[in-house]
Parts: structure tokens; sequence; C-alpha cells
């Protein structure tokens, strides 16, 4: 190819075969134009007045294949017809070798570790891998959002574990890339490292503020448990203990797992101040003065110091004692006179034997016995009568001998209330019912100066219970032993036993006649009767002052034989002066023989 270019003296183009272009490594622009009469790799041009360039050899020519053979750069090129070329870098041919790594810092590894233990991937950062510093980003996002906001769980141990080990491989990776890749900002590598120590505080703190966030949720979820106990306490008021005594548990149960469990919480604080309320909720029937209804409650509030602790409780340990033993003095006075008394005072003096409400068991029960034996004379002796035998059961139940002194002073108003009982029955008609008092007064009381007035009245009590009119009022205390001869016999298998009631009142009993059998009709009875000839009948003679008479006659069942069932027989008679009368007691079927008075 043939270029033609204007003579530099601005002479005709003349015909010239130019040289190869030469290029000096690490210049950019065309290069330098030899000017003409110039010897071949004479660079640059002549110059007016300016000294000859020296001149250089030419390079080797490049071989037909392969790189092309280093060489020596030359020396920087004489300024050509445009000045002197800028310098904007070294251009890397083909094949060269890879550039040299950063220089060495030491310090330059720890600090890209360091700066990713933060959690911010700073590192990363530090070095300008923006990819791995986003992944670092995206894992504290994640663990933030599993942990945020703080409850009483706490992160998951597998997230926290997780989290741990994306830090220290990216602690690890940051350290190796950072071995040849130099610093991307105006930051030197000790203080890179510096600012890496100073933001591990970032983590240090937020680890910390996260604690104290999960120690308040904590602390609201302790007091919401406190809540809950004390509105079951609440709930309770105003119901049977017997209906409450689970919920008072639960309550407990939950007070006492803040103490033991949770020891140092707030909530734990407040406990204290709570049991003075829950004691007091479940005392309320005393503070009602219903003691009975406080007895169980008290004693309940007793176990406790077992199962909370006396030390915990401090003075509540034994705030119900002295209720307690009010409760079951009270409780006991007011119903002495039935079982129930008796244990709860027996209670009171077994458990608070030193208490003041021990020391008025024995004034009370004396003054209890008083009223009772006064109400004997009132309109219901009866009930007074079973009070005082109850009471007297309650005064041998105390512990130690302590009922000693009302011994004698209860058994005589047990005395006199079973005969006012008796009588008073007698007198309302209730007839069986008081021969039964009387006659156990009888035999009961021996001694008494009461007993034949007491067997008297039980007698006509027996008669008046199948003839009524044997009721109408008090038998007069007289037997028989004068007046006309009444004489009744027996003519019956088994004894007989005669009870009469009237001018006088008793009882007469005739031995089983040997021989004698039952009659078929009433008819045959009268009949026969009592006159069979060579037979002894057993008999006796009463003298009885003329008047009324009602007769009870009870036949021994058991020597009837097989057929056993004997109706009691009962009959009236009008006893006169002047004559003699004999009875003849026999069996028909169906009953009992009449008698018929004889002159």
């Amino acid at each position: 190819m043939e270029s033609k270019r204007p003579d530099d003296r601005g002479g005709e183009p003349v015909d010239r075969h130019p040289d190869p272009p030469q290029h000096t490594p690490g210049t950019f622009g065309p290069p330098p134009t030899q000017p003409p009469g110039t010897p071949p790799g004479t660079p640059g041009g002549t110059i007016p007045g300016a000294p000859p360039a020296p001149a250089y050899p030419a390079p080797p020519p490049h071989p037909a294949y392969g790189p092309p053979h280093p060489y020596a750069a030359p020396s920087p090129a004489a300024p050509g017809p445009y000045g002197t070329p800028e310098v904007l870098g070294t251009a890397t041919r083909p094949g060269a070798p890879p550039p040299e790594p950063a220089p060495r810092e030491p310090l330059r590894p720890l600090a890209a570790a360091l700066l990713n233990l933060t959690g911010l991937g700073l590192g990363y950062v530090l070095i300008k891998a923006w990819l791995p510093a986003a992944l670092c980003w995206a894992a504290t996002a994640g663990l933030l959002l599993v942990a945020l906001p703080a409850d009483v769980d706490g992160v998951p141990g597998g997230a926290l574990l997780g989290y741990l080990a994306v830090l220290v491989l990216a602690a690890a990776d940051a350290a190796r890339r950072a071995l040849r890749a130099p610093i991307g900002w105006r930051l030197r590598a000790p203080l890179a490292a510096a600012l890496g120590i100073v933001l591990l505080a970032v983590p240090a703190s937020g680890a910390l503020a996260y604690d104290a966030a999960k120690d308040e949720a904590v602390e609201d979820m302790l007091l919401d448990r406190l809540s809950k106990a004390d509105r079951i306490v609440e709930d309770q008021g105003g119901r049977p203990f017997a209906a409450t005594k689970n919920q008072y548990g639960t309550a407990l149960d939950i007070y006492r797992g803040l103490l033991d469990d949770h020891a140092d919480s707030r909530a734990a604080d407040r406990v204290p101040g709570r049991l003075d309320a829950y004691y007091k909720s479940v005392a309320a029937p005393y503070t009602e003065k219903q003691y009975c209804e406080a007895v169980e409650p008290l004693k309940y509030l007793r176990t406790l110091p077992g199962t909370v602790g006396k030390e915990r409780l401090g003075r509540l340990a034994s705030w119900p004692d002295s209720r307690l033993a009010d409760s079951l003095h009270a409780c006991g006075m007011t119903s002495l006179g039935t079982t129930k008394g008796g244990s709860d005072l027996r209670e009171l003096l077994e458990t608070f034997p030193g208490s003041a409400a021990a020391d008025k068991v024995v004034p009370g029960i004396r003054a209890a016995i008083d009223d009772r034996t006064a109400e004997l004379r009132g309109a219901d002796p009866c009930t007074a009568a079973g009070e005082l035998r109850a009471i007297r059961a309650t005064t041998v139940s105390l512990p130690a001998g302590a009922g000693a002194p009302l011994g004698t002073k209860a058994a005589d108003a047990v005395e006199s209330g079973t005969y006012a009982c008796g009588v008073d029955q007698f007198e309302d008609g209730r007839y069986s019912e008081a021969a039964r008092t009387l006659d156990g007064f009888a035999d009961t009381y021996r001694a008494s100066g009461k007993r034949e007035r007491a067997r008297t009245i039980a007698i006509a009590a027996e008669v008046a219970a199948v003839r009524p009119q044997a009721g109408g009022g008090l038998p007069a205390q007289r037997g028989p032993g004068s007046g006309q001869d009444f004489v009744v016999r027996n003519d019956g298998p088994g004894a007989v036993e005669i009870l009469f009631t009237g001018p006088a009142t008793g009882s007469v009993k005739l031995g089983a006649c040997a021989g004698c059998t039952t009659y078929s009709t009433r008819a045959e009875g009268k009949s026969k009767a009592c006159k069979a000839s060579g037979r002894s009948y057993p008999q006796k003679t009463l003298r009885l002052p003329p008047g009324e008479y009602h007769f009870l006659y009870k036949r021994d069942t058991a020597a009837i034989g097989s057929s056993g069932l004997v109706r009691n027989h009962s009959d009236g008679a009008t006893v006169q002066s002047g004559y003699r009368y004999t009875d003849c007691a026999y069996v028909v079927s169906g009953g009992l023989g009449d008698f018929a008075p004889r002159s």
C-alpha cells in the first residue's frame, strides 16, 4: 500500500514506501510520523533548531508464529508533532502474566472476620463482596423475624445455633477473601480491625437487650399468673368452703409455684400480700361470726405451713390458731346437747389446752346443765332431758378428766330429766312411750326416791296404751292392800301377768297351770274355765278399794306352743263394797278369757 502525504516543508507530494508503524508500549494514539529523509527506525520528526534525536536500535522482527519476543521498553520517545503523549496505564498484552496480589497486610483478614462477626456483613463490605454481604443481612433479618418480639420462650435453639454457624462461616470466608483482596475504602487494616472489635458490642448489646426484653416478658407472664390466682380467690367469696376447697387449692398451687420456681420475680415479691388476702377469704365465715362453718376452713389454713413453709408464711403460720379455738368453743357450746357439740369441745381441749377458749369449757357446760334443768319444768321436758343426756356424755368424753367436776351434776340432771319426760309423755297421751321411759327409769335408778312412783305410772301407762280410758289422769300412788277381795286364777298354759289400775294400781303374776289347755271358743271358756275338779289353779287374792278398774292380761307366749301368737287382753270392772270377786284367765282361739265377779 502506498500513502501520499505533503512534505513537511510544504512541497509537492512524493511517492514513498513507508516503514512499518512502530508502537511504543505505554503510549496511546498513532505512532509518530517519520519525516522524509529520516533513516528507518528513527523515531519522531526533525524539529528545526532542535538537536538530533539519538538513534535506537530497531526491534527484532516478530516470528511468524507464537508470542512476540519480549524486549526492554525504550526510553520515553521524543515529543511528536502533537506534544508529549499522556501515559494512562499499562496495557497487558495477551499471554502476559497475572497482576501481582495486593500488598500483604496481616490485620486485613482479622478485620474482615471481626466485622462479619457483628452480624452486619461489614467484613464483606470492607472488601466490596456485595453478594455475600447481602446473604449476611438476610440471615440477620431472618433471626430478627424469629426472635422479635421477645417472648418467654426466647429464640428457638435451632435458629440460634444456625445463625451462629452462619456468622462463624461468614467470618472465616471473609478472612480468606481478604488475604488477596485489598480494602476498597480509604481505611487502613488496623483501623478496620479496631472498628470490628468496637462493633462487636452491637450483637453483645443486642443480646443483652433481648435478654432484658425476654425477662420482662417472663415477668408479665408471671404477673398474669398471679392475677389469675387472685381472681380465683375473689370468686369464692360467699360460697361454702366444701364447694370452694379445690379452687382455693388451685390458687395456692399458683402462689407456691411462684415462690418455688420464680423467687426473684416481681410476682413472687407480691405473693406475701396475696396470701394475707387468701387467708382472710378462706376465714370469711369466722369474720361473719358463723363459727361452726368456720371450723373446717380454719383447720385447712393450719395445714398450710407444712406445704407452703412456715418461714414464708411468717405471722400467718399461727394466724388461724386463736380463731379456730374460738370457733370450736362457740360451735361446741351452740351445739352442746348433741353429739357434735361434744366433739368440738373435745377437740378444743385436745388441740388448744392452754387457750382462753379452753378455760371457758367447764363453766359453759355447767351453765348449760342449769339451763336445761330449769327447762324440765317447762312445756317440753323430754327435749331438755335428751340434751342433758348428751351433755353428760360430753362431760364423760372430755380429755384428761376435764369434765370430772361436772359428773355428779350432770348425772343428777339426767335422772330428773328422765322422770320428768316420762310423766309428760303420760299426760300427753303417749302411753307406750311413757311406759318405756318410766320402766327404764325404775330399772336404772333403783335408789331413787321416785322409783316406786315411776313404776306405778308405768303400769297405768301400759294399761292405758290398750285401754285409753285408763289414762284419764296420773294414777294415785296406792297399791292393793285394803278393800274387797279380788281373786285371780290362771287356767291356761304359760304364766300370765295381770296389770290393773284404778283407785289402786299394781300388777300380779300367776304361774303356769299344769295340764291346762286352750279353749276353742269364748263360750266354752266361760263355762269350763277354772272349774275342773281336782285341779289346782295358780291363784292370788288382791284386796282392792272400791272403784272403777282397768285390767291388762299379758300371757307368756313361749309356753303356748307352735301357735305362738297370743293377743293381750284388756277389760274393765267396777269393784263395789260387800262383794268378793273372782277372775279366771284362760286362753281361747283369738284372745284371753274375761273375768266374772262373784259374791
